[in-house]
């Protein structure tokens, strides 16, 4: 009901807004729109049953573009991304292209299908992202684990880094594995954490290959998520 409601209005919306702006504006507004969407989804209807605990601890950071890297354990970590105050555009699988009407939007904000280009294509766009100011989450397991146990990382998104020479910022999700499990629309009450780290400006990464980057990352998202659940 509620994305029967809003969806429409917000085709009503980008008509309008056609008509005054130019498209990098409209871009910016869809992106912006679409965050608006997965705020109400992860903190206003599950709300007080399932709620979210929000921490950055990257303020000192310098100004982005940044590349967003997560760990995956729900569908709903698509969505706790409208925590971050910044224009984003997610990489995905196929799949969320074939949500009705919502993959069509993702489509027009430019998010990007990962499994559906080669790798040149998905490092020129996303370095052509990067350089208007957008920037890309991207979530290196591949899949959603739907436990606490973290997949190895593949290695597309730190190739670009190298490249881009952009700044990497782990983001560690931690109590959603349930929320919701997969197969199921169910959310399961509890909090949700999720810890925006500091940056890796490419000054400290820059000598890697891109293999033990992603190992790198990966273990600093592991110890955050092993202090955010006690286990150290």
């Amino acid at each position: 009901m509620f994305s029967a409601t809003v969806i429409p209005l917000f085709i009503l919306y980008l008509a309008l807004l056609s008509v005054f702006m130019s498209h990098r504006g409209i871009m910016r507004q869809l992106r912006r729109a679409i965050s608006w969407y997965g705020f109400i989804i992860i903190k206003v209807f599950p709300f007080p049953f399932a709620r979210v605990r929000y921490r950055d601890y990257g303020k000192a950071d310098p100004e982005g573009p940044y590349l967003f890297v997560c760990n995956h354990r729900s569908a709903s970590d698509a969505f706790l991304m409208a925590c971050l105050p910044y224009e984003c555009v997610q990489v995905v699988n196929i799949w969320p292209f074939r949500i009705p009407v919502l993959g069509t939007f993702a489509r027009l904000a430019g998010y990007l299908s990962i499994r559906e280009m080669s790798f040149e294509e998905f490092s020129r766009k996303s370095i052509d992202l990067l350089n208007q100011g957008v920037s890309i989450i991207a979530f290196p397991e591949g899949t959603r684990s739907g436990s606490s146990v973290m997949r190895p990382f593949h290695s597309s998104v730190f190739r670009v880094a190298l490249e881009a020479r952009c700044p990497i910022v782990p983001i560690c999700i931690s109590g959603n594995e349930d929320k919701p499990h997969r197969g199921s629309l169910i959310l399961h009450p509890g909090i949700i954490r999720m810890h925006k780290l500091p940056a890796l400006p490419w000054e400290k990464y820059k000598d890697l290959t891109s293999f033990k980057l992603k190992n790198m990352v990966r273990d600093i998202i592991a110890r955050e998520l092993a202090g955010m659940e006690g286990n150290r």
